[in-house]
């Protein structure tokens, strides 16, 4: 079976407000009233979209491709080979992880430096062709990121990246209690957030490496 390649995107700033607003000059509307510009906004989405045709662009054309938005990635089958490339933010990248197998690449793109820090996706849309061919012929470096475990009595678990959060949903106030070190301590609050320092993952880069969750 060919390589997979699977670009992973998140919903324009645009596409959410066009989604829930309706009509663009609602959306206009919406962001007048905040001091913000529409003609900006779509600016951004229009950079986006042409980055997303870049990279897919940059594909082999013997190699399948897939596009996925990240409210559908739990719901997506990931395959053990496929080369995953995440355009957007670098919390996308933390967010796609947990769906992934150990070993598995992760090239992180940053399509607007400006906005986004770049922690974990440091690399220009420009490089994508060959990030992709580095990943595929094993030449690129790998960065180890640390992913926490969050297990279940009954047996369910789920993986992070960054920090586990433990608490309801809608973080309504919670009554628990923590044992650490042989101490016990009762509290009520949102939630806990449990994060780990030493960080374990594959990233890739060009010359540098390239990502692995």
């Amino acid at each position: 079976m060919t390589t997979r390649c699977v670009v992973v995107e998140r919903p324009t700033e645009y596409q959410e407000l066009l989604l829930r607003h309706g009509t663009r000059e609602q959306v206009r509307f919406f962001l007048d009233q905040r001091g913000e510009s529409l003609e900006a906004v779509v600016a951004r989405h229009e950079l986006q979209r042409r980055h997303h045709a870049e990279v897919m662009g940059a594909v082999p054309v013997d190699w399948r491709r897939a596009s996925v938005q990240r409210a559908d990635l739990d719901r997506f089958l990931f395959e053990p080979d496929d080369i995953v490339v995440v355009l957007g933010q670098d919390g996308l990248v933390a967010n796609v992880a947990k769906y992934l197998d150990a070993e598995q690449p992760v090239i992180g793109l940053n399509p607007d430096p400006e906005r986004y820090p770049g922690v974990l996706v440091r690399h220009v849309p420009a490089a994508a062709a060959d990030l992709m061919h580095d990943v595929a012929a094993g030449r690129a470096a790998l960065e180890r990121r640390t992913m926490a475990e969050a297990r279940l009595d009954d047996g369910q678990y789920l993986l992070a990246l960054n920090e586990v959060f433990i608490g309801h949903v809608s973080h309504q106030s919670a009554r628990y209690r923590i044992e650490a070190g042989g101490r016990r301590e009762r509290q009520s609050s949102s939630g806990v957030v449990v994060t780990k320092t030493d960080r374990q993952f594959w990233r890739a880069t060009r010359g540098c490496p390239a990502s692995r969750c």
